[in-house]
Parts: C-alpha cells; structure tokens; sequence
C-alpha cells in the first residue's frame, strides 16, 4: 500500500484540514472540481502527495490522454489523483487540498491509503466537496447543503444530521473510513441544473467556496467565480431562450426558487439511482469518458 502512495514532501502542519474534491460521478457541472482546483490556485498550493493511478483505475473507462509537448514530443497524462498543502491568509490552521478523479477500482483500499496518510499529517477536520444535478435555475444562486454524521460536528459547524440513504460515490466511502478512523468529516453538496449538467457551473463552484469559507472561519475571495458565473448566465440563458419549452421551464423553476424556503435538501435515493443509471449508461457510449454527475454521500 505504501508504495502507491508517492509523497514527495511531508510539511510540518498546524492543525491542518483536508478539503477534497473527486472528477465524476461526485461531480455535477464539474462544480466541485473547478471550485477545488480554484482554491489550489488561490492559495498557492504545492503539491506533496501523488497516488499512483495504476491499481485504481480502469484505463478502458477513465482514459488517460495524450498531449504534447512544445508541439514535438508526445506525452501521456495518466489520470492523477495528488495531495496539496497551502497556507491561507488569516486562516489561523494548514490546508491540505485533495483532488483527484473517483477510481473505477478497490475503493476501500485507495479510501483506507487517503486516511492513513492524513492520519500521519494530523488532519484535524476532513471536508468533501460535491455537487449534484437538480430542480433549480441557472439563474439563481445556487444552494449548498452542509452534513455530517458526528453530533458534536453537526452543532459546532451548524451542519445538518445526514439522513441519506442511496447509492454512493467514493467521497461516501471516504466518510465512512474517517468515520471508523475516528476523523471528524462533513460533507458540502451544490446543487447544479440538470439540463445544463455538461458546462461546467462557476456559480455552483463559487457558493461551495462560500460555504467552506464559513465553514472555515474566513471569508474567500469568489471574484473571478463570480465574474464567470455572470459570463455562465449569459450564454445558458441565450441557449435557452431559442427553445420555447426550455425556457417556460426554466421560468417555471425560477419561481419555485423564489418562493421555497433556503434549506435545501438532498434528492432521494431512488432519484440517484436513477441518475445513476444515465450516468454510466452515458459514460459507456462515450467511449469510457466521464461525465459530470452528482450523487450524495
């Protein structure tokens, strides 16, 4: 096991937090991803951790890919999933940032490998990111569910008790290895729009970066999210108003959204069974390339 985990650099931490995020089924509108990756680049994080992609993935259903370099030489890219250690401004702890892509392979093993690796570096607090396809507008800010299973987590955190039972991803296997490692762990979900579920959603990214900063104590600069989520409305809206039926929907769920309540919640497990379903079935036709989707821990 210690062999498919490379660490390059073991940092000295105060009191440090995980934040992970997985490409994927964990991974509607690429939300949580590009909200990771964002964080990574704001905070100047490095990385210090890689594992090695070879007994975790199906090179048949996650690819990997071939680029080239100064135009001549070509390289292959092989799927990555690394550690990265940060220190935020007027964060007073370590931030170690996870991203990666879910693993078509020995999900407890490559879970277990995570956790005992965090275990060594003192991780304090595990916190997932996700993001899945819903009822909502592009239009409208997007809700952000925050859970955790640990009591004492819940109240600290202002978090709600997690109810949800249903298919899962790797970021639900990951909490329950955390869980019987005893790390406390919670779980931010986005809510994305179906019917845009392929373009990738700056406002989803933006509220989990919200989120996570209230979460964290600190306020995070969203700028540049906000900027091309402004830039994301635009466009879905012009897509949307050259077909009549989309946009009397789209119409439709506006109004539901202004006049809901701000607690979001979760689908139900049948929902994401289903979503499920198209997923791999989509995935499968596109010739083993993922797809953004998002399912609940």
């Amino acid at each position: 096991m210690e062999s498919e985990l490379r660490v390059s650099v073991r940092p000295e931490l105060n009191r440090p937090v995980l934040i992970a995020a997985f490409r994927g089924w964990n991974d509607g509108a690429q939300a949580s991803s590009l909200a990771a990756g964002y964080l990574a680049r704001l905070w100047g994080a490095d990385q210090i951790a890689d594992v090695d992609p070879e007994g975790f993935f199906d090179f048949q259903a996650t690819r990997p890919h071939v680029s080239l370099v100064d135009g001549i030489t070509r390289q292959i890219d092989w799927p990555e999933t690394a550690f990265y250690h940060a220190k935020p401004r007027r964060l007073d702890r370590d931030v170690l940032l996870l991203l990666g892509i879910e693993p078509n392979l020995r999900w407890r093993t490559f879970s277990d490998l995570v956790v005992g690796h965090v275990q060594e570096l003192g991780v304090e607090l595990v916190v997932t990111l996700g993001a899945l396809l819903a009822d909502v507008p592009h239009t409208r800010p997007s809700p952000v569910t925050g859970s955790a299973s640990d009591q004492d987590l819940v109240k600290e955190l202002g978090l709600s008790t997690s109810r949800y039972e249903g298919p899962t991803g790797i970021i639900g296997v990951l909490h329950d290895a955390c869980n019987k490692a005893g790390i406390p762990s919670a779980s931010l979900w986005a809510a994305v729009p179906h019917y845009v579920s392929l373009t990738p959603s700056p406002r989803a990214a933006a509220a989990l970066c919200e989120r996570l900063g209230a979460l964290l104590g600190i306020k995070i600069d969203t700028a540049e999210l906000d900027q091309a989520a402004e830039t994301y409305e635009e466009q879905v809206s012009q897509a949307v108003a050259s077909d009549e039926e989309t946009a009397a929907y789209v119409e439709e769920l506006e109004q539901r959204a202004d006049t809901m309540d701000e607690d979001f919640e979760l689908p139900s497990g049948d929902a994401l069974a289903a979503e499920l379903t198209r997923y791999l079935r989509e995935r499968e036709a596109g010739n083993g390339e993922s797809g953004p989707r998002g399912p609940a821990s």
